[in-house]
Order: structure tokens, then C-alpha cells, then sequence
């Protein structure tokens, strides 16, 4: 069974940054893409950006130029890089991972972009 772990999230000024960090524990060895999704309030979940097991990153129209994924691929971490925030980046961002079993998804950590 694997464990997604995020933190980094909090409270921001506009034009500020923040660094989510999300830590797979457990079976992880056969990841194929981990990214992050977030849902602000309202039914749908938005792909943010996504790093496959070679390092392939794609990212919303949204926060390109803005937003940086990246991996430690020793410690099975998933990096998200935040500049230049604005207030509609405010959501939970979810820590989303795939393997070659299943897909897991961390319990999310909350974005607040506001002065």
C-alpha cells in the first residue's frame, strides 16, 4: 500500500510563492507519473502538472511560467515549485500518483492566495 504525504501549503500574498512537497512511502518502486491536481471550491479536480518516471513535465495553460514540478526519485518525493501566485491559484492541491498497480492520491494541502 502506498502513502502520499504533502505539505507546504499556507497562506500567501499575491505575487509570493510556496513549495508543496508530497513524499510516497510504501510499495512506490514501479512509479510511472506523479503529479498534482487541485480543486478549488466546486465539484472538479484540475490537473496542474504532471513528471513521468523520465522527467516529461507538463503543466496547465494556467501556471505555465509559473509552476515547476519536479522529482527526487531516491526519496520518492514529487516537488511543486509556486511563483508569482495569484488569487485564483486558491485550492486544495492533491499529491496524484500512478504506478503499473494502481493510483493513489494524497489527503491534500490547502493554497491560500490572498492580502
Amino acid at each position: 500500500q502506498v502513502q502520499l504525504v504533502e505539505s507546504g501549503g499556507g497562506l500567501v500574498q499575491p505575487g509570493g510563492s510556496l513549495r508543496l512537497s508530497c513524499a510516497a512511502s510504501g510499495s512506490s518502486s514501479s512509479i510511472v507519473v506523479m503529479d498534482w491536481y487541485r480543486q478549488a471550491p466546486g465539484p472538479q479536480r484540475e490537473l496542474v502538472a504532471q513528471i513521468s518516471n523520465t522527467g516529461r513535465t507538463t503543466y496547465a495553460d494556467s501556471v505555465k511560467g509559473r509552476f515547476t514540478i519536479s522529482r527526487d526519485g531516491a526519496k520518492n518525493t514529487v516537488y511543486l515549485q509556486m511563483n508569482s501566485l495569484k488569487p485564483e491559484d486558491t485550492a486544495v492541491y492533491y499529491c496524484h500518483l500512478v504506478t503499473y498497480v494502481g493510483t493513489y492520491w494524497g489527503k491534500g494541502t490547502l493554497v491560500t492566495v490572498s492580502s
